[in-house]
C-alpha cells in the first residue's frame, strides 16, 4: 500500500456523506499547498492526488446522476469557508485564502465554521419559506424568473437539462453535433467516420493555426459515468500514426487520472471536453442553446398602499 493511501484523512463511500468539516480543512490545506490560491480544477486535482482518491471513488455520483460526489463535497466546503470568512473568490473562478483562512489549521476550527454556517443556512431557509407565505405574488414572479439562465447559482440547471437531452440523442446524431461544433470552432474538412471509424475514432478534422495545420481525430461518448484513464489510453492507441492531436468529447466528466493521461509527456496530446464544457461551447456557438433577456415585472404593493 502506498503512502498516499495510508495518510488519507477521510473515507469516501458511495452512499454516505464524508465529514464536511474535515473536507473543509483539506480544502484549506490544498490552497496552502498551491501557494494560497487556485482554480476549482486545481483544487480538485491537488486534493485527489494528495488524498489518494481512486478513480472508482471519483466516479461516485450524487442521486441526480450527474454531479460527482467528491467535487460536490469540495464545493460545499468552499461555500462554508467563504461564508465563514476563510476564503474569497474572484469573478474568474480563482479561490484564495483570506487572512483568517491562512491561520486555520485544526479540525476544531472548521467544525465551528460549519456549525455556524449550518445554523445560518437553516435560518435562511426558514426566512425564505416565511417570505413565500406572506408574499405570494412576488414569490410566484420570483419562481418564474429563476429561469434556466439565472445567474444566481442555477446555471447548473440548464446544463443538466441540456445534458439529459444530449443523452437521448442517438450516437450518429451526437457525432453530427460534434462535427457541427468543430466547424463552428474553426475546424475544416471535418468528417464523421461513423461505423467505419477505426478503434473508436468517430471523426477527423483539420485545425488551422496561422500557417500550421493539425490533423485532429475526435471521439464522442454519451456517457453518464466518468471517463477513466483506460479510455484515454485506448483512444491514444487508435491515434498512433494517424493524427497530430486527439479530442475526446463526453457528456460526463474525466477522472484526475484520465486528465493526467491525456497530457502525458512523450505521448500524443489529447484535449478533453467534458459535459459542462460541452454545454458552454454549445451556448457560445448558439447550437441548440439561446440566451434570452427576460423582462421581469414586480408589483410594489407596499408603495401603492402608501400613495
Amino acid at each position: 500500500m502506498d503512502n498516499k493511501t495510508t495518510t488519507r484523512r477521510f473515507i469516501l463511500e458511495k452512499d454516505k456523506h464524508p465529514d464536511l468539516p474535515l473536507m473543509m480543512l483539506i480544502t484549506l490545506d490544498t490552497l496552502r499547498a498551491l501557494g494560497g490560491s487556485g482554480t476549482i480544477q486545481e483544487l480538485v486535482d491537488h486534493a485527489i492526488e494528495a488524498e489518494g482518491v481512486t478513480e472508482e471513488e471519483q466516479a461516485y455520483l450524487l442521486p441526480n446522476g450527474r454531479d460527482r460526489c467528491f467535487n460536490s463535497y469540495l464545493a460545499w466546503s468552499r461555500t462554508y469557508l467563504k461564508r465563514g470568512g476563510a476564503l474569497e473568490n474572484s469573478a474568474r473562478g480563482v479561490w484564495a485564502l483570506t487572512e483568517r483562512g491562512e491561520g486555520i489549521t485544526k479540525l476544531e476550527e472548521t467544525q465551528k465554521i460549519y456549525a455556524t454556517g449550518y445554523q445560518e443556512k437553516r435560518q435562511r431557509a426558514k426566512a425564505k419559506r416565511d417570505a413565500k407565505k406572506s408574499e405570494k405574488i412576488e414569490a410566484m414572479s420570483e419562481d418564474i424568473s429563476v429561469d434556466v439562465f439565472a445567474p444566481d447559482g442555477n446555471e447548473k440547471v440548464w446544463k443538466n437539462i441540456l445534458l439529459a437531452q444530449l443523452m437521448e440523442m442517438d450516437s450518429s446524431a451526437f457525432e453530427r453535433l460534434a462535427q457541427r461544433l468543430l466547424r463552428e470552432a474553426g475546424f475544416v474538412k471535418v468528417k464523421v467516420l461513423g461505423q467505419t471509424g477505426d478503434g473508436g475514432l468517430d471523426g477527423v478534422g483539420i485545425l488551422r493555426v496561422n500557417l500550421i495545420s493539425f490533423r485532429v481525430y475526435f471521439q464522442c461518448k454519451r456517457w453518464a459515468n466518468s471517463v477513466g484513464s483506460k479510455e484515454i489510453r485506448d483512444f491514444r492507441g487508435a491515434l498512433q500514426g494517424r493524427a497530430d492531436k486527439g479530442l475526446f468529447i463526453t457528456t460526463s466528466n474525466f477522472t484526475k487520472q484520465a486528465s493526467d493521461e491525456a497530457t502525458r509527456d512523450g505521448a500524443i496530446a489529447i484535449d478533453l471536453i467534458d459535459g459542462e464544457r460541452l454545454c458552454e461551447l454549445l451556448k457560445q456557438f448558439d447550437l441548440g442553446v439561446k440566451t434570452e433577456t427576460v423582462e421581469r415585472i414586480v408589483i410594489d404593493d407596499q408603495w401603492l398602499q402608501e400613495v
